[in-house]
C-alpha cells in the first residue's frame, strides 16, 4: 500500500509505473527547495503558452482564461507566503500544476499541451537570469556611483601608487578609485553580453524534438520578452552555457571587487593608516577591545571562492553530457542561485563601504613621498632639461637615489653641489619637480593621474550614470 505522497508522485509519471518511489529516490529527485525561486517565471511562462495554445485553436478560450485565473491567484499566494510546497511534486513546475487544478479543476490539465518541463525549466532558468543580469547591473551602478563620488571629492589628494607592493610613483587617490569604476564597467558590460545572448527562447521545444501542435513561438517568445525562439529544439532544451557565460561574469566581478577589498583592508589598517571605515562597516574582537576589524571587506575578498567554485560546480555538471536532456541539469541552478545572491551581497557590500571610507589625507601624502617615489621624475627632467637618453637619466637617476640612501634624506634633502657630483649641468630648477604633489600632477597623458585629468573623467563618469538612469 502506497501512502498519499508517493501516489501523488507517481501521478506525475503517469500509467507508466505502477509501484512507488522509495524515499531516497524521492529526495534525490526532488528540487523543490532550490527551483521555487523561479516560482514567478514559472507563472510567466505558463501564462504566455496558455495565451498562445488560445490563439491557435489549440485548447479554447474559455480554458485558457480560467488557467490565467488560477495561475494569478497563485501567484498572489506566493507571494502573500501562502504557497504549499511538496517535495512529492518533485519541482516547482508540477506544485504549481497541482496547486492550479485543485484551483480551476480539469481545465488545469491542458496548460501542459504542447511543451514539456525540459523547455518550460530551461525557459524559467533564461527567465531568471535575465532578472539577475539586470539586478547586478543597477548594483553595479550603484557602486561605480560610490567611486566616482569619492573620486571627485580626492581628485587632488596625492598618494603612493604600488607596483609589487612596493611604493612606486604618486598617485591622485581619484585616479585610484576611479581604476576600480572603469573595472567595473567592463563587469556590467559583460552582464549585458550574456544578457543579449540568453535573451533566447526554449518555450515550445517541449522534450526535445518539438512538437506537432501547431503552436506559434513567436508569440510566446514576444510576449516573454525574448528576442527570438531558439532555432533548434535541442540546444533549446540540452545547452546550459548561458548560465555558464554568467556565472564566469560573477567570477571575474567578484574578483574585481575582492582585490579593492584586499586595498580597504590594507589602508584601514594601522600600518598603513590610510582611510577608516565607521562602526556601520566594521567589527570587534570577541578578546581584544581595541580592535576594529574591516570584516565585511574581507567577507568581499573571499566571495570569489565560492562563486568560482560555482562556475566550476555547473562545468562539471554539464562537461560530457551527450543530446539531449538529462537529469543531471537538475543540479544547475543551486550554484547559480547561491553565486548571484554571493555576488548581490558583495557589490552592495563593496557600495556602501566605498561610500563610507573617510581618508587620512596627510598620511596618504607622507607616504607618497617616502622611497624616492619622484626618482623617475628626476631622470624625465633629465630627459627633459639636458637632453640626455632616457637610459643615462635613469642611471644618474638612481645614482643619485643611492647617493640620498647613503645620507638618509630624500632627493629634495640632496644639495645642488651633491646633484652635480652626479650631473654636473643640473640647476636648482631641478628640486621644482622633486616632491609627490609635483610629480603627481605632471602626469597629464590621457589616462594620467594628473588632477586635471581625473577630474576630466569625473565629468564623462557623471554624465554617463545620469544618461543610465534616463534610460
Amino acid at each position: 500500500m502506497t501512502d498519499g505522497k508517493n501516489k501523488s508522485s507517481n501521478a506525475l509519471w503517469g500509467g507508466r509505473f505502477s509501484g512507488s518511489p522509495s524515499d531516497i529516490m524521492e529526495s534525490i529527485n526532488a528540487s523543490i527547495d532550490i527551483d521555487q525561486r523561479m516560482a514567478f517565471e514559472d507563472i510567466a511562462g505558463s501564462i504566455a503558452h496558455a495565451r498562445m495554445l488560445a490563439t491557435t485553436g489549440i485548447i479554447s478560450s474559455d480554458d485558457a482564461a480560467a488557467i490565467e485565473r488560477g495561475l494569478d491567484q497563485i501567484h498572489g499566494e506566493i507571494e502573500r507566503g501562502e504557497m504549499n510546497w511538496s517535495s512529492a511534486l518533485e519541482d516547482v513546475h508540477m506544485n504549481i500544476e497541482a496547486r492550479l487544478k485543485e484551483i480551476i479543476g480539469e481545465p488545469a490539465g491542458r496548460l501542459h499541451t504542447a511543451r514539456s518541463r525540459n523547455d518550460q525549466v530551461a525557459t524559467d532558468f533564461r527567465l531568471w537570469l535575465r532578472r539577475a543580469c539586470e539586478n547586478v547591473d543597477q548594483l553595479i551602478t550603484a557602486y561605480q556611483s560610490a567611486l566616482v563620488t569619492q573620486a571627485e571629492k580626492h581628485a587632488d589628494t596625492v598618494m603612493p601608487g604600488f607596483t609589487h607592493l612596493q611604493t612606486a610613483q604618486p598617485v591622485s587617490l581619484g585616479h585610484h578609485l576611479l581604476c576600480w569604476a572603469e573595472a567595473a564597467e567592463r563587469d556590467r558590460t559583460r552582464f549585458h553580453d550574456a544578457r543579449k545572448r540568453l535573451n533566447e527562447s526554449p518555450l515550445g521545444c517541449a522534450a526535445l524534438a518539438g512538437t506537432a501542435f501547431p503552436i506559434d513561438r513567436q508569440m510566446t517568445s514576444e510576449s516573454l520578452g525574448f528576442d527570438r525562439p531558439m532555432a533548434n529544439s535541442l540546444d533549446g532544451v540540452a545547452t546550459r552555457d548561458f548560465a555558464l557565460e554568467t556565472l564566469a561574469a560573477a567570477t571575474i566581478c567578484a574578483t574585481n571587487l575582492s582585490r579593492f577589498a584586499e586595498e580597504i583592508v590594507l589602508w584601514t589598517s594601522r600600518r598603513f593608516d590610510f582611510a577608516k571605515l565607521t562602526d556601520a562597516w566594521s567589527t570587534g574582537s570577541s578578546i581584544m577591545p581595541q580592535k576594529r576589524n574591516p570584516d565585511a571587506a574581507e567577507l568581499v575578498r573571499a566571495k570569489p571562492g565560492r562563486i568560482a567554485g560555482a562556475l566550476q560546480t555547473l562545468v562539471i555538471v554539464v562537461k560530457g553530457l551527450p543530446l539531449a536532456y538529462s537529469k543531471d541539469l537538475q543540479e544547475d541552478k543551486a550554484p547559480v542561485f547561491q553565486a548571484f545572491d554571493d555576488l548581490e551581497l558583495a557589490l552592495s557590500a563593496m557600495a556602501g563601504m566605498t561610500a563610507d571610507l573617510t581618508f587620512n589625507t596627510d598620511a596618504m601624502a607622507e607616504a607618497a613621498g617616502e622611497a624616492y617615489s619622484d626618482a623617475t621624475d628626476l631622470a624625465d627632467y633629465v630627459v627633459r632639461e639636458l637632453g640626455k637618453p632616457f637610459r643615462d637619466a635613469h642611471h644618474i637617476a638612481g645614482t643619485m637615489v643611492k647617493l640620498a640612501e647613503s645620507k638618509h634624506v630624500p632627493l629634495s634633502g640632496l644639495s645642488l653641489a651633491d646633484m652635480q657630483s652626479v650631473e654636473p649641468d643640473l640647476t636648482d630648477a631641478v628640486y621644482s619637480v622633486l616632491s609627490a604633489r609635483a610629480s603627481m600632477e605632471s602626469r597629464t597623458s590621457y589616462g594620467g593621474t594628473a588632477p586635471i585629468r581625473v577630474k576630466e573623467q569625473v565629468q564623462l563618469w557623471r554624465h554617463r550614470l545620469l544618461e543610465r538612469q534616463a534610460i
